[in-house]
């Protein structure tokens, strides 16, 4: 209570220079941390972004790799040559001799499928028998393997194909392998023959990761458990921790784009993506004290401030009289500024000491405007990787179900309908998958649907029937891709619950802005209020909207057209639904085509 008496019993000079002083510390202190501040936050938000994309640049390339193993499994399980070496018994050595020889021609053709890769492929028989590509590669006698637990996890899903952790004593010393194990299982009985490893060094794995890390930037591969079964710091290889797990796991259930969080021992930005079919992590950090110094100079600044703080007080006391003016002066100016007007500047004159300060709000201005350009730029960046994800997510939802249909006609011994289901796939990859363009014709995906529609007719029968309505006039105009077979979808495992059967209307016509597609059936119907519906909504989700390409077709048009397109969905129970889909009129000049 003295000192406030005294400070305020002072001269008004003493009073100025105590505020001033202050004030002079308190500026340069906040207007430090605030930039840093501002600085990390932006470069998280950025570098998110960027790394993002770069993750999922990743994810293309261990996809194929695992398309690659997919395809050599899918062969190995369809050979009879296999099947019968690994199952025979003793023959005479003619016999033997043939066996032998169409099995080293099945293996040759296995690792065929893996030519761009350094792996080895191994098989193990229930007969005892094995057979290797290379035995130097992945060490391991067949009954080591029947008793390692690679294989006794693998029997314990004879459908999936497995990739496990492995360590081996090798001629170098220990190595790591990353192995993809699936059991070999008669079509017919359901038993499991014989088991199929293919084994790629964990340092031939790295490669699909090692040309996008650096300083500060590490890419980990992280199991269900916890463990790091490959990365650029080979010194956490094998390791395990739980708290990295909890926070990938995080970052899986919210849905976020980034984390901070700590990970062994180091304050780091954690972005993951999942790895569905190894059942991995795919987890970047990026070291935040790192980064933080090469954005900003910590020790520079603040021996800068420290610079600021002394000249201040040596030069405060003695021209605190003239500063009273020029302050009133500035603060006169400053009042007349329009709020929210970064745009309005001050102009550098008078005493040194309002120069400084008109120099420090201007550029508090600058920094501001350049603050929110960034800002701008990096919402835009995020509504094209928000476009870019829901796109992705269509095309493996559907290719699913179609295999799902063309596995129950294998299962059933169709096999000329079977071949026939298997073109009609083909042709509908040829046209979604291999076709890089984001949009297709009219008469390109009515071909898709017809596909797609023969596909499921012959798992089903014909009792749900598809019918085409085409205008002449919209052949040539552009759609997104698999933007109907959603709601055909729908309809085929949805609207037919109740009645045994119907009939599916596909309508395309065109307004003088607008092509509007329309999917109607007569089949169960709903009740629901179409003024209410709302996509995004859990009931009309649960209810509607049961696959997850549908809940993406209204997100994906709107990102790609704006609000005024979209889907509408009316219903009435008992009498079937209308899904109608608008989109802007757009028109491919070099595509021709007759009326359907």
């Amino acid at each position: 209570m003295n000192l406030i008496e005294k400070f305020r019993s002072s001269h008004l000079i003493s009073k100025l220079f105590v505020v001033m002083t202050v004030s002079i510390v308190a500026v340069c202190l906040l207007t430090s941390l605030i930039t840093i501040r501002m600085a990390e936050r932006l470069f998280a938000e950025t570098f998110s972004i960027t790394n993002g994309k770069v993750l999922n640049q990743i994810n293309t390339g261990m996809e194929s790799f695992n398309d690659s193993v997919v395809n050599a499994v899918t062969f190995a399980s369809q050979s009879g040559s296999v099947k019968t070496y690994l199952t025979g018994g003793d023959t005479d050595s003619v016999a033997m001799s043939k066996v032998y020889y169409r099995m080293a021609e099945q293996m040759e053709q296995i690792a065929s499928n893996l030519g761009a890769y350094d792996v080895a492929v191994t098989i193990i028989g229930v007969n005892g028998r094995s057979y290797s590509t290379d035995s130097n590669y992945w060490p391991g006698s067949s009954q080591e393997l029947a008793d390692d637990p690679l294989t006794r996890y693998t029997a314990a899903e004879p459908r999936r194909v497995l990739y496990q952790y492995d360590e081996r004593d090798g001629k170098a010393g220990k190595e790591r392998f990353i192995v993809a194990s699936k059991a070999l299982v008669d079509r017919t009985g359901g038993l499991s023959y014989g088991m199929l490893y293919i084994a790629i060094r964990e340092t031939e794995f790295r490669r699909f990761f090692a040309n996008f890390t650096s300083s500060g930037n590490d890419v980990l591969v992280l199991d269900p458990a916890g463990v790091v079964v490959s990365s650029n710091r080979t010194e956490l290889i094998g390791s395990k921790s739980s708290e990295l797990l909890r926070d990938v796991e995080t970052l899986k259930r919210d849905r976020l784009d980034y984390l901070k969080g700590t990970a062994f021992g180091k304050e780091a930005i954690i972005l993951a993506n999942d790895l569905p079919p190894y059942r991995l992590y795919l987890v970047n950090l990026i070291d935040r004290q790192y980064t933080a110094g090469q954005i900003i100079n910590i020790r520079q600044v603040a021996l800068i401030c420290l610079v600021i703080i002394g000249a201040a007080l040596l030069l405060v006391f003695v021209i605190s009289r003239r500063l009273t003016l020029s302050l009133t002066r500035l603060v006169r100016l400053m009042s007349t500024i329009t709020k929210k007007d970064f745009r309005n500047y001050i102009s550098v004159s008078g005493s040194y000491e309002v120069k400084e300060l008109s120099k420090a709000f201007n550029y508090m201005l600058d920094e501001l405007n350049d603050y929110v350009h960034k800002l701008l730029e990096t919402q835009k960046e995020q509504r094209n990787a928000e476009l870019a994800a829901l796109q992705r997510q269509i095309n493996p939802h559907f290719l699913y179900n179609t295999l799902a249909s063309i596995k129950l006609l294998v299962q059933k011994g169709s096999k000329e309908t079977a071949a026939e289901t298997i073109n009609a796939l083909i042709s509908l990859l040829q046209n979604t998958i291999s076709n890089a363009n984001e949009t297709i014709t009219v008469e390109q995906e009515l071909e898709n649907l017809r596909n797609y529609v023969f596909i499921n007719q012959v798992r089903y029968g014909d009792r749900i029937k598809v019918s085409y309505f085409v205008s002449p006039d919209c052949i040539r105009c552009e759609l997104p891709k698999l933007i109907l077979q959603p709601f055909i979808e729908n309809a085929f495992f949805h609207a037919f619950n109740v009645k045994t059967e119907g009939t599916i209307y596909i309508l395309i016509s065109k307004t003088d802005h607008s092509l509007v597609c329309e999917v109607a059936d007569n089949g169960d119907g709903m009740e629901f209020d179409p003024n209410d519906w709302v996509p995004d909504h859990p009931k009309n989700r649960s209810q509607l909207l049961t696959g997850i390409g549908i809940q993406n077709v209204n997100h994906r048009i709107k990102l790609l057209h704006g609000e005024s397109y979209g889907v509408r969905i009316t219903s009435v129970k008992g009498e079937g639904t209308q899904i109608r889909i608008v989109l802007p009129l757009i028109e491919d000049s070099e595509v021709t085509g007759d009326a359907v």
